[in-house]
């Protein structure tokens, strides 16, 4: 479908033409005009799939310059936010809308400020519920609650404060939720909070014919040195790596660098503007490998990414999902490789009892032993030692060290 046949504002329309949409997604057109018509909207989608424009166009269409607060969106990351912002601002090229982002890591004086004149704001719940304790923040005329990337929020332990939250916005209001799984919390906050509400699930963003998933089993200390094999003898566009810690993914990048790949790295313990800055610059193809955390990915929605690594192997099912969905978008082909030692046997395992995932296991190459230096000074620690030197000891002052999982 067009969008010349559901957009009826025309100063939305003319932004999208800027934009060079030209046909709705499967997630688009099922929900907009269920959302143009003030239904509660629950819909089951996977970043990518333009499920931010989906809420994002009858939104603009419809709000109108100061008459307040009117609607609230949630989201479970910084990343994720600058993201719907971002979409927004696209969206109300030609109409004079506020929208505002709000969320940690950054002066909350600016929020505060801007917070008085917003007809949009899109947060974090923490920086929201923050903002709502100081009276920065009302929501008395919110008429649009929105939770994107539920499932997630769920899984951070947001629960609690979305609850807070929901509990301020009036109930006579539209819900619209998006996720791209369903459990448990879910379906409590569905039952709770929304309306009769319209269940949309789209078929999955990534097409498996178009994937390849693979692993590779190898000693816990043979993981970097095959790494590096792959990373120069795959053709490959951009490259995503996945590790378990914010203190694997900085030794990660430091000793790709020393091995003559230019990496980059992300995780929650970067400052906003080292996170925004490379996240710009793996997004425009200036940066070719990025290594990262869950928590840090999640949402990211990048376009030519080839190759997904899990160089620690995720601990549940719906993490690997969610990590490979970074590939194989848009009818483009795609490679997921999991490195499997034996110390993630477990995890493993539970992402295999999903009987839908078929990971294919492939034999080792050759490759040449490599150093693992861990004597680089990151965000997290100043541990040092060498990785793999059993005789290695961390200085009295971090023997007490334990990587943090994000």
């Amino acid at each position: 479908m067009e969008f010349e046949k559901i957009v009826t504002n025309q100063e939305v329309l003319k932004a999208i033409k800027d934009l060079n949409y030209e046909k709705l997604t499967d997630i688009q057109e099922r929900t907009i005009h269920l959302i143009q018509d003030g239904r509660d909207v629950v819909a089951q989608a996977m970043t990518g799939s333009g499920k931010t424009m989906a809420f994002a166009i009858p939104l603009i269409e419809r709000i109108k310059r100061g008459e307040g607060l009117k609607v609230l969106i949630l989201v479970p990351t910084r990343e994720l936010c600058q993201q719907v912002h971002g979409e927004l601002l696209k969206v109300s090229k030609y109409k004079p809308v506020s929208s505002l982002q709000v969320y940690g890591g950054v002066s909350i004086e600016p929020q505060i400020h801007h917070a008085k004149t917003a007809d949009i704001v899109v947060g974090t719940p923490g920086r929201v519920l923050d903002l709502l304790g100081r009276r920065a923040l009302k929501l008395d005329l919110v008429n649009t609650l929105i939770l994107d990337e539920a499932d997630k929020m769920f899984d951070m332990g947001f629960i609690d404060d979305i609850k807070k939250i929901i509990s301020q916005v009036p109930n006579k209001r539209q819900t619209l939720l998006f996720s791209a799984t369903f459990g448990q919390n879910i379906n409590k906050i569905i039952h709770a909070c929304m309306k009769n509400p319209e269940i949309i699930k789209t078929k999955q963003f990534v097409d498996k014919s178009l994937l390849e998933e693979v692993y590779y089993s190898v000693g816990h200390h043979d993981r970097f040195p095959l790494l590096v094999e792959l990373l120069k003898k795959e053709t490959s566009k951009l490259v995503l790596i996945f590790c378990g810690t914010r203190k694997m993914a900085e030794l990660l990048a430091h000793n790709l660098k020393l091995q003559g790949l230019e990496a980059q790295v992300t995780h929650g313990g970067l400052s906003q503007s080292k996170r925004t800055s490379t996240l710009k610059s793996f997004h425009d193809n200036k940066l070719h490998i990025l290594v990262a955390t869950d928590v840090a990915a999640r949402g990211l929605d990048i376009s030519n990414v080839s190759h997904v690594y899990n160089f620690d192997i995720p601990k549940t099912d719906k993490e690997y999902l969610h990590r490979i969905g970074r590939t194989a978008r848009a009818g483009k082909t795609g490679k997921a490789i999991s490195l499997l030692s034996e110390k993630d046997h477990d995890n493993f395992r539970r992402v295999l009892s999903n009987r839908s995932i078929k990971i294919i296991k492939t034999p080792v190459p050759q490759f040449k032993p490599l150093r693992f230096d861990v004597r680089v000074r990151t965000e997290e620690s100043n541990y040092q030692g060498h990785y793999g030197n059993k005789n290695f000891r961390p200085r009295r002052g971090n023997r007490r060290f334990r990587p943090r999982r994000h």
